[in-house]
């Protein structure tokens, strides 16, 4: 019998590598770096951010990586980023947050959307795929969403035009739609991604988003090797909720952009488990890939059982941006074993693991 677990053991190490091999290309643009500790910025942020971050910081202690962390107390509540934290992030570069609440309606604007206007962080990347062990709907699924972050409907140029009429303006640019473009077939030609598809509502928005789709299909024509499409939004809705593996690297403006990562998280295990990040030509902030509606969920942090794995995901894709890739590979094998043995899962996985639970079961995995 011991034999036998043994090598059911092997057998399912075996698959892990495999999957990754399949799965895992070179998951961020790589930047120069000189094998050198570095710093980072981290930012807990609200509700479960210290809970998840915190995980992050203990395996990256128990694994020895070579960064240490600045840590910086902001709140979602804020009227804007404290201006030490600006600096820190401009003079580190790279950054580790945690879900940052924001206001629904009146009050104060997104720090989130701040932090990605003021240090240019026009991609936002989250991958969506099948996890080890990790039952869903749909199979072979290995979806990478680049969205624009810094324009579109998040301009924030809303006014009111007369009591009970409010006009509010989606700023579409030929410059930022050809480098989210450009964005999009260089991390698809890296990764040998096959096909690139542009997400769009240019039959009704015909200036906007034909702009925008004007700027795609001019990029694509320098990248033959890549197969270009198109899809309008609602119909790509439909399409990944019934056959999400026929897209592989999609490229949306800034609205569409969330909506189809939030999908496609959903599809592929939920988004607790979907890592991603924003970059720009100078500095990267990493954070849970899809939407952060677990932030303010008072039963998670009471109960201290928020998932932690999407973060430490994110934080592989921050060990690889920082060119520390024998240390993110040692962290995602440990992640993706420990979730494949399915011994140690939180509930929104099936599970009745706490955190801290689950960030023991994967430092046990490091090796």
């Amino acid at each position: 019998m011991a034999w036998e677990r043994g090598r059911g053991m092997m057998m399912l190490r075996g698959l892990v590598r495999q999957w990754q091999q399949q799965t895992r290309g070179i998951t961020y643009m790589p930047r120069p770096g000189d094998g050198n500790p570095r710093a980072v910025t981290l930012i807990p942020g609200d509700g479960i951010g210290p809970l998840v971050t915190g995980a992050v910081v203990q395996v990256m202690k128990a694994m020895h990586a070579p960064v240490y962390f600045e840590e910086y107390e902001v709140s979602g509540k804020m009227d804007k980023v404290p201006v030490e934290v600006m600096d820190s992030i401009r003079k580190n570069k790279v950054c580790l947050k945690g879900g940052l609440a924001t206001p629904v309606g009146g009050g104060v604007s997104s720090l989130n959307v701040q932090l990605r206007k003021e240090l240019d962080l026009y991609a936002s990347l989250v991958h969506c795929f099948n996890l080890p062990g990790l039952k869903t709907r749909h199979d072979n699924v290995n979806i990478v969403v680049i969205r624009e972050n810094t324009e579109g409907e998040y301009s924030g140029l809303e006014h009111e035009v007369v009591p009970g009429v409010v006009e509010s303006l989606k700023v579409i640019t030929k410059f930022c739609s050809e480098r989210i473009a450009k964005y999009a077939f260089e991390y698809a030609y890296l990764n040998n991604r096959k096909t690139v598809t542009a997400v769009h509502k240019a039959n009704i928005m015909k200036l906007a988003d034909g702009l925008f789709l004007e700027s795609c299909r001019e990029v694509a024509k320098k990248y033959p090797v890549i197969k270009y499409n198109e899809v309008i939004v609602d119909n790509c809705c439909m399409q990944l909720v019934s056959k999400p593996q026929q897209f592989d690297v999609m490229v949306t403006p800034n609205l569409y952009g969330t909506l189809v990562a939030n999908t496609a998280a959903g599809i592929a295990g939920g988004t607790g488990v979907m890592p991603g990040g924003n970059v720009g030509a100078e500095h990267a902030v990493f954070e849970q890939g899809a939407s952060a509606g677990n932030v303010g969920n008072e039963k998670l942090v009471q109960g201290r059982t928020a998932n932690p794995t999407a973060l430490l995901l994110s934080s592989a894709m921050m060990l690889r941006h920082l060119q520390f890739p024998s240390f993110a590979d040692r962290l995602e094998q440990a992640v993706l074993n420990v979730l494949a043995e399915g011994t140690y899962r939180t509930k929104d996985l099936g599970g009745t693991s706490g955190t801290q639970e689950v960030v023991d079961a994967v430092i046990g995995k490091l090796g």
